[in-house]
């Protein structure tokens, strides 16, 4: 049997937009594949360490949502709605864990950041997103790991269940 280093901070980060297209144009296949891997796999990754984080009484998990689980982005319902799903199981587990020694469990929810998920979406689905941004601009993946960073840090010890944006403004609720 292999043995792992316990894990004392998980960033779930993994994402796919899935196919472009509106709600008629998609197929089933279509939102299972973005659901897979947007949902399923980091409630798998939460599933794995949480045992481990509660013997030992330490852990920080942060789950990258999106501002689209939210706000929602037209032709993107599938992956609108996994983002949604990633919030929720946040919250979830902040609550079956507190209590239980210092273990947080947030999200974060990005508006566009200058990644290669973009790479996969048409110009004019990027360009929407762009112009909700009250900054005019899309994010840099430094500015989102400086957030992550706070939150997997010790320092986060009294902040749990909560979603953080980090959206030029995008969202200001």
């Amino acid at each position: 049997m292999r043995h792992l280093v316990p894990l004392n901070i998980l960033v779930n980060n993994a994402g796919i937009t899935g196919k472009a297209g509106r709600l008629w144009e998609l197929e089933r296949a279509d939102l299972e594949s973005v659901m897979a891997v947007n949902v399923t796999g980091p409630w798998l990754c939460c599933r794995l360490v949480i045992p481990g984080m509660r013997e030992r009484k330490y852990g920080r998990i942060v789950n990258v949502a999106s501002i689209a689980g939210k706000e929602g982005n037209p032709t993107l319902g599938p992956y609108s709605m996994s983002k949604a799903a990633v919030i929720a199981l946040t919250k979830s587990l902040a609550k079956e864990v507190a209590g239980q020694g210092d273990i947080t469990v947030n999200a974060i929810s990005p508006a566009v950041i200058a990644t290669p998920i973009l790479d996969g979406l048409p110009q004019a689905t990027i360009d929407y997103m762009v112009s909700r941004i009250p900054l005019g601009r899309v994010g840099r993946p430094e500015e989102v790991a400086a957030l992550v960073h706070y939150l997997a840090s010790a320092e986060a010890s009294f902040t749990t269940g909560q979603c953080y944006d980090i959206s030029g403004g995008r969202a200001t609720y």
